[in-house]
């Protein structure tokens, strides 16, 4: 078993790879293909795009209440042993043959409204579906942003590292220059050496994440990973991305009116409540027609001796019936209350569902609007930081070559700089997706 499921995931993947392989180049992809992927494979999506398609054939049974029903059909038997002769009418033990052909048809003429509301409730059931689908990709394409620009920043992170690296080898080559030269000791150059292995375990951690990073991203997308994979850098600068000129409660208010998971919980309220009307009509009565028609042949001679023939017998034994059934349930075992009872508790819990969405929606604008303030502070405050931390740490590189100070306090001033530097990626990225969620919330297209 395991292995025919082993083999068949291979088979899909296989499949998948070859099918985009001839559109996508999996190394140069950006944003928007990125999402376009994930929202055709994500396997959430396509349950809520199948849920939707069973709302809706509930609608088409539904509907179908309101037209008559209709069967036809024959049977054919034989009976053997002392039996009635239905062309005697006299007992007789002979072998006899039969065949029956009949058709019914009936037709509900009122049912205390359970039809009406129900093709009503399946019709608000569609729509919040509907909506649901479209909240499904919304978080989709949330997450898909997330993961590509954690790769844009790891891939910052990494020049930074790269960077440091560079410069240390740098100093080490002057260094050992010197070193040979005996201008200075070879404890410099052993603490620079030392530096140097501590970037070089900088850059390999660096690139790690990226791969890490690159990984999240694949899986988002829910696609093969390999190390061809890679995605399009943006040109992102965080002065172009800046937070909307609105307080929390008007973004949540735009929210409001926008988000379909709020449409969703509206709607599924709005079913409750037809609901109880549906479960309401079990307590009327319900009214119906009906007809049928019958006709039979047997394999036996009537009085005078003769087998009348297959068409004769079946006019002949033609009969139909019509008939007015009205069904008024005086008791129920309690069925009906219960049912009124169970559907009155659904509409609360489809209350609770609403303000439970709704408290999440507030939450997630406060804490997204609350970091993206704080991301901006933090931001503007690193720019001041990484400009000062620059300029020391040039002026200590000169001091430095010109052996006017040691290297643990030129050490001290480069990490001070590429820390800055990396804590100023953090803040970038950070405060440049934080907006991306407030526009989100407003409903400003998902770009970057």
């Amino acid at each position: 078993m395991k292995k025919h499921y082993l083999t068949a995931v291979a088979f899909l993947l296989l499949t998948f790879s070859s099918t985009y392989a001839q559109d996508v180049d999996f190394s140069r992809l950006d944003l928007e293909t990125c999402i376009e992927i994930a929202l055709e494979n994500n396997l959430a999506l396509q349950r809520s795009q199948t849920n939707l398609g069973i709302t809706e054939a509930n609608l088409i049974e539904n509907k179908g209440q309101r037209i008559p029903t209709w069967n036809t059909g024959a049977s054919s038997g034989y009976r053997w042993g002392r039996s009635i002769n239905p062309v005697t009418n006299l007992f007789e033990n002979n072998r006899i043959g039969n065949i029956n052909l009949f058709s019914s048809s009936n037709f509900t003429i009122f049912a205390g409204q359970q039809i009406t509301n129900s093709i009503q409730q399946n019709k608000i059931d569609i729509e919040a579906a509907q909506y649901n689908v479209l909240a499904t990709e919304n978080t989709i394409t949330l997450n898909v942003v997330n993961f590509f620009i954690n790769v844009v920043f790891n891939s910052e992170q990494l020049k930074i590292a790269q960077n440091q690296l560079a410069s240390t080898k740098e100093q080490l080559a002057n260094t050992t220059k010197l070193v040979d030269a005996g201008s200075l000791p070879l404890a410099n150059k052993l603490d620079i050496q030392a530096q140097n292995a501590t970037n070089e375990l900088e850059v390999i951690n660096a690139t790690n994440n990226l791969r890490i990073a690159k990984l999240n991203l694949s899986q988002a997308m829910q696609i093969p990973f390999n190390d061809n994979f890679d995605i399009v850098i943006p040109e992102l600068e965080a002065e172009e991305y800046s937070m909307a000129d609105k307080e929390v409660d008007e973004v949540f208010e735009s929210a409001l009116a926008l988000m379909p998971e709020i449409k969703a919980a509206e709607l599924g309220v709005e079913s409750a409540e037809v609901g109880i009307r549906l479960a309401q009509g079990g307590f009327f009565p319900t009214l119906g027609i009906g007809g049928s028609a019958f006709s039979n042949y047997i394999d036996q001679p009537n009085f005078f001796g003769v087998r009348d023939g297959f068409a004769t017998q079946i006019g002949n034994n033609f009969s139909y019936s019509g008939n007015l059934q009205l069904n008024i349930p005086i008791f129920s075992n309690l069925r009906n209350r219960a049912n009124v009872q169970r559907a009155k508790l659904q509409k609360r819990l489809s209350q609770i569902q609403e303000v439970e969405t709704v408290n999440q929606l507030r939450q997630d604008i406060e804490s997204a609007y609350t970091s993206a303030y704080a991301a901006r502070q933090s931001y503007q405050a690193s720019l001041i930081r990484v400009s000062s931390l620059e300029e020391a740490f040039r002026i200590s590189q000169q001091r430095f070559d010109a052996g006017a100070i040691n290297f643990a306090d030129f050490q001290l001033a480069q990490n001070n700089f590429f820390n800055a530097q990396a804590d100023l990626v953090t803040a970038k990225y950070t405060y440049i997706f934080r907006v991306k969620v407030l526009d989100f919330y407003l409903g400003n297209p998902l770009k970057l």
